[in-house]
């Protein structure tokens, strides 16, 4: 299956220049799962230049042909909602190659050097795919062997995956190591989160309308909750797991990402340092909690199970469902709480943000059911499974009399435009090489967030909880329920 390439616009607006792309720890399940299928996808798109190469890298000896073959196998298995094409594969595939090494090693980096020579391409994208331990190192050495010099006319970029950091400490550390090597503009730290059509359109909902932004404040919205649930276990993961936990694994980087563009202020234009530069006054608006306060607005979970998965201990403290209740200090969102929360083992796989606006002041009509009188209206924006908007109010119920039942109307990204949608892994690798970086974190941003969670680390790390507290298939623990019936709310659970 083929299609016409005149017939998108979007092929002469955002067009790759010729690069590199050198994939360090390329021997893993991002690189199969994620990376090779998106970038496959945007050669399928006519995205890539003619003239592109990408360098796979890991210590695993292989040759080019090996990798290619590997990288096939990832394509054809994880390919989202798009055809394989045989004869586009093998001219992909041509573009690919493979060189076994330690990343820190001098001998490597030289052949790396040789390589990239031999390919004179101006310009390098250095994606960081390898455990967070090596993200210090790797960049510590492309310094001291120049690769991070571009040639003439070029550049040379650096993605880097999360967890940025184990702590605020770690972070700062980090950050000041990659800036001794590469410039911020040329530092990108990714989050798939920011990358998802549902994220993005939390801006053009906002500022793309004039029906939503009067309301978007204290006044008119009661409050807010971020959900990302997951129904599988940590799968394999167990070993890595155990160190993050649920509040370092989402909620300090993709969730507090995701709330900073549900609550920032509008940029004055669309670009990307206006665009980051609200969403880092947000992050640094989120009031830190005092010690005393961490009980009351933070809840640590851990399903039950979890101490028997391969490579954790039989007494592991680690939260596999973290929630935390966050107050930002501004003018618009003074005392409206934004409860967050994710998990593992959870009842259902559902990623989304519900904002629920304050009810009407007095209850005039009855309700058609055994619910309340007057119920809240909800705006919930979908971000996984199913990509959506969904608007919840009340309606008169039909027949004789005045009894009113909720309704909805629903916005579905894969049947309003009945086309597909990229995924975050293809838009944000594409921005990395066009250079737009409105999708990605800045180093305020991520210090600012680790700021936000770090009472609450110290408090979970001070002291030893009676897990496993829930059981799996639930939607956690019941103090997670608890921290928001304090407020008189609770969890939306879909």
């Amino acid at each position: 299956m083929t299609t016409n390439p005149f017939a998108d616009p979007l092929r002469f607006e955002r067009r790759v220049p010729e690069c590199a792309i050198v994939i360090f720890g390329a021997s893993g399940d991002l690189t199969k799962r994620k990376l090779m299928p998106a970038l496959y996808r945007l050669d399928f798109d006519r995205r890539l230049p003619a003239n592109f190469a990408i360098i796979g890298n890991s210590r695993t000896p292989m040759s080019d042909d090996a990798f290619r073959e590997k990288m096939r196998e990832g394509v054809e298995q994880f390919l989202e909602d798009s055809p394989f094409d045989e004869s586009l594969w093998n001219s992909f595939a041509r573009n690919i190659y493979y060189l076994a090494g330690d990343s820190t090693d001098s001998n490597f980096l030289a052949s790396l050097k040789s390589k990239l020579d031999e390919l004179n391409l101006p310009r390098v994208l250095y994606y960081l795919s390898t455990q967070p331990s090596l993200y210090g190192p790797i960049v510590d050495h492309l310094g001291l062997s120049k690769l991070n010099q571009p040639k003439p006319g070029g550049w040379t970029r650096i993605v880097i995956e999360k967890p940025f950091g184990h702590d605020l400490a770690s972070a700062v550390t980090l950050n000041e190591r990659i800036h001794a090597v590469f410039p911020e503009p040329s530092v990108y730290r990714i989050d798939h989160y920011l990358g998802k059509e549902t994220v993005q359109n939390i801006l053009a909902l906002r500022f793309g309308n004039g029906i939503f932004e009067p309301l978007w404040n204290r006044r008119f919205i009661d409050h807010i909750q971020i959900t990302a649930a997951e129904s599988i276990g940590v799968e394999g993961r167990g070993a890595y797991y155990q160190e993050a936990g649920a509040l370092r694994d989402m909620i300090q980087n993709h969730l507090l990402q995701v709330m900073a563009t549900v609550a920032m202020e509008p940029p004055a234009v669309y670009e990307p340092d206006a665009v980051r530069d609200e969403r880092s006054k947000l992050l640094r608006s989120i009031r830190i909690l005092r010690p005393e306060e961490v009980d009351e607005n933070a809840v640590a979970g851990q399903y039950r199970g979890f101490r028997e998965e391969p490579g954790v201990k039989p007494d592991a403290q680690t939260d596999t469902f973290a929630a935390a209740t966050f107050h930002i200090e501004n003018w618009r969102w003074a005392g409206v709480p934004f409860y967050i929360r994710s998990g593992k083992k959870l009842a259902k796989r559902t990623t989304d943000i519900v904002i629920q606006f304050s009810t009407a002041p007095y209850a005039l009509f009855t309700s058609d059911d055994a619910g309340p009188p007057t119920r809240p209206n909800l705006l919930i924006l979908r971000i996984q499974p199913e990509e959506g908007v969904s608007l919840q109010f009340a309606s008169k119920n039909p027949g004789s009399g005045m009894r009113l039942r909720p309704v909805s109307m629903d916005f579905n990204y894969g049947s309003s435009f009945g086309q597909r949608s990229p995924t975050a892994y293809e838009t944000l690798l594409m921005d990395a090489m066009i250079g737009d970086a409105t999708l990605y974190t800045r180093q305020d941003m991520v210090e600012a967030s680790w700021r936000a969670v770090e009472p609450i680390l110290e408090n979970w790390e001070s002291r030893e909880f009676d897990f496993p507290d829930y059981e799996p298939g639930t939607w956690g623990p019941a103090a997670s329920d608890a921290m928001l019936a304090r407020q008189g709310h609770r969890w939306r659970n879909a």
